[in-house]
């Protein structure tokens, strides 16, 4: 599955969409981000409720697939502006983190 068709299947919000052709092979939820650097897999859907700028340097460090932020978060204009500039798929969704990783494991089942 492709970014792109992961946004309608959970029907995210589009942030910013660099690499809508990048794969989702899996998922990681998680806020810490130390842990996310050394956890999170290649390609992975990223989950978190962190909104600052800190995040895209993550995103990138993993090489994660996308940034889902979840429970209605909203990206700081740092997170959006660094996002833009590093071409960093960010993504929302009002579901609280659980029911979007449940809902992600389904897309991608």
């Amino acid at each position: 599955m492709t970014v792109q068709e992961l946004i309608p299947s959970m029907e995210l919000t589009v942030f910013h969409l660099a690499q809508p052709e990048r794969p989702v092979a899996g998922g990681y939820a998680g806020d810490l981000l130390s842990w996310v650097i050394s956890r999170a897999g290649q390609d992975c859907a990223w989950l978190t409720i962190m909104s600052n700028q800190n995040v895209a340097a993550v995103a990138l460090m993993a090489d994660v697939s996308c940034i889902i932020l979840t429970e209605g978060v909203q990206p700081d204009a740092d997170l959006l502006r660094r996002s833009r500039e590093k071409a960093v798929n960010l993504l929302g969704t009002s579901l609280d983190t659980f029911s979007a990783a449940c809902r992600l494991g389904k897309a991608l089942a």
